[in-house]
C-alpha cells in the first residue's frame, strides 16, 4: 500500500510538472507566409517607465517578443525613443512621475534586458533621453545603461558607429547590417534626437559606402513628423543645439540617398483617437523611388499623458517573401493575453493594417 501511495504522488507531481511546461502561451500571432520576417517597431516606452504601477507594462512587451522570436522571425526590435521621461532628476513633479531619473532607466533597462542576448533591439533616443528635465544639452545616461557589451546580439549586426554629442562612442548613432535570403541586404541607421550635420554626414556615406549602396535601408530617428497631418517637422523648441528637425532630415539626408527607403520616428502625440497618434506618408527621393515614412507613439492610449502609457500597442512588420512587400500589423500583448480582451488586441482600422511597398 505504501509504494501504491508513493507511485500515486510521483504520478501527480509529473502530471502537474507537464501541465506547467505545456502552457497555452499568450495569443502568439502568425505569419501570413511562412518565409516571411518581422521587425517588431515599439513607440515611445516613458510613459511606462515614468510610473511604478506602469512598469509591468514594458516588461510584457518585451517578454511577449522573447516569446514570439522564433514563431515570428524577428530579425531586430525597434524603438523611437523616450526610454525615461526625464534623463538626470531626482526632484518629483507627481503630475507627471513618481519615479526618479535613475529609477525609470533601470526600469528601461530590466524590460529590455528580457531581448538581451537573442534579438538586437534598436534604440533612436529621444529629447526625453537628454539633458537634465528637457534635452537642456547632450548630457544623457544612454550609453551608461546601454552599452555595446551588454547584448551579444549586436557583436554580429552592428557595423558602424559615430559619437555622440559628449565625444564618445554609443550606440545613440549606429548602423546595423542584415543579411537576409529574400530580401537581401536591410541596414537600419538609428540617430540620436534631432541629430547634428555631421551625424546625417556619417549616415550618407555609411548609406552610400560600397558595402551597402545596393541595400534597402531603413531610418530610424526620434522626431521627424507630426501626429495627424504627417508634415514634418521644422524646428523643435529644445536648448539642445546643433539640432536637425524633420524637413532638414528630409532634405539633407532622405531625400538625396538613392536607398533610403523607410522613415520611422516616434515623439509627437495628441490625446484622443488612436489615429490622433500615428501618422504616415510617402515622398518621392530624387532617384524618383518611393520613401514610405511612419510616425508611431502611442503613449497617450491608456488614459492620456498621465494613462498606463500606450496599452501595450506594437507594430509587426512583416517583411514577405517577395522582397518588396511589408505587411503592417497593430497588436496588444495587454489585450492578447487573456481570452476575455483577445477579440480588442488587433486594431483592424486603415491606419492600423496596411502595406508598403518598396521599390
Amino acid at each position: 500500500m505504501k509504494l501504491l501511495r508513493t507511485t500515486l504522488w510521483v504520478v501527480i507531481a509529473l502530471s502537474g510538472t507537464t501541465g506547467l511546461h505545456a502552457q497555452h502561451r499568450a495569443d502568439r500571432q502568425e505569419l501570413s507566409d511562412p518565409e516571411s520576417f518581422t521587425m517588431i517597431l515599439m513607440g515611445d516606452p516613458q510613459g511606462y517607465t515614468k510610473y511604478d504601477i506602469n512598469q509591468p507594462l514594458f516588461d510584457l512587451c518585451t517578454a511577449w517578443i522573447a516569446d514570439n522570436i522564433d514563431q515570428l522571425h524577428i530579425k531586430a526590435v525597434l524603438c523611437t525613443g523616450d526610454l525615461v521621461e526625464q534623463n538626470e532628476n531626482i526632484v518629483l513633479d507627481r503630475k507627471m512621475l513618481n519615479q526618479t531619473s535613475r529609477e525609470m532607466w533601470e526600469a528601461a533597462s530590466h524590460a529590455l534586458s528580457r531581448l538581451d542576448d537573442k534579438v538586437p533591439y534598436i534604440i533612436s533616443p529621444g529629447n526625453h533621453d537628454y539633458g537634465y528635465r528637457h534635452a537642456e544639452n547632450g548630457r544623457t545616461n544612454f550609453p551608461r545603461y546601454f552599452p555595446f557589451e551588454r547584448n551579444s546580439t549586436w557583436r554580429e549586426c552592428c557595423v558602424s558607429t559615430y559619437p555622440n554629442r559628449n565625444g564618445d562612442i554609443s550606440l545613440e548613432n549606429a548602423a546595423y547590417a542584415f543579411s537576409t535570403p529574400t530580401w537581401g541586404g536591410i541596414l537600419v541607421i538609428a540617430t540620436e534626437f534631432s541629430p547634428r550635420d555631421e551625424v546625417l554626414e556619417w549616415a550618407s556615406r555609411t548609406a552610400a559606402s560600397p558595402a551597402y549602396r545596393d541595400w534597402k535601408v531603413i531610418f530610424l530617428t526620434h522626431a521627424y513628423m507630426k501626429e495627424r497631418t504627417a508634415e514634418r517637422i521644422i524646428d523643435d523648441a529644445y536648448d539642445i543645439t546643433p539640432r536637425n528637425g524633420g524637413e532638414s532630415i528630409w532634405r539633407k539626408l532622405i531625400e538625396p540617398a538613392s536607398n533610403i527607403r523607410l522613415v520611422l520616428c516616434g515623439h509627437t502625440g495628441h490625446p484622443g483617437e488612436y489615429e490622433d497618434s500615428v501618422a504616415y506618408r510617402i515622398d518621392k527621393n530624387r532617384a524618383g523611388c518611393d520613401v514610405h515614412q511612419m510616425m508611431f507613439n502611442v503613449q497617450v492610449l491608456g488614459g492620456g499623458w498621465e494613462g498606463n502609457g500606450g496599452d501595450g500597442w506594437l507594430r509587426i512588420l512583416e517583411f514577405l517573401p517577395d522582397g518588396r512587400t511589408i505587411r503592417v500589423r497593430t497588436y496588444s500583448p495587454l489585450f492578447g493575453i487573456s481570452p476575455l480582451t483577445r477579440h480588442l488586441a488587433h486594431r483592424t482600422g486603415a491606419c492600423d493594417r496596411f502595406e508598403m511597398v518598396i521599390e
